[in-house]
């Protein structure tokens, strides 16, 4: 089995680390899996390594990627619905004197 390399270099890395730090979450997955996309056989590994993020987080930016003329979540960061529930304020007990 051969075994294929990948190199940038680390100030290429290092920019790459920056730019998708400055990302908000569904565009730092995009930008991961274009990254990716564009390295071919082994980039998806590659690019988790160098940007700190999990392979299945990549092959779902690739997944979206394919989508993008029919994204739910147009305009937004997380779907409709998704993320942290709002906190309920419970009401105060008055205390019994």
């Amino acid at each position: 089995m051969a075994t294929i390399t990948i190199e940038k270099s680390a100030a290429q890395e290092e920019q790459m680390r920056d730019f998708a730090a400055t990302l908000n979450e569904k565009d730092r997955r995009r930008f991961a899996a274009v990254q990716a996309s564009q390295l071919g056989h082994g980039g998806i590994t590659y690019i988790a390594n160098v940007l700190g993020c999990s392979t299945k987080t990549i092959e779902r930016g690739i997944a979206e990627l394919g989508q993008l003329k029919d994204d739910p979540a147009a305009g937004r960061v997380r779907r409709k619905g998704a993320g942290r529930k709002k906190r309920s304020i419970p009401k105060r007990r008055k205390k019994k004197i």
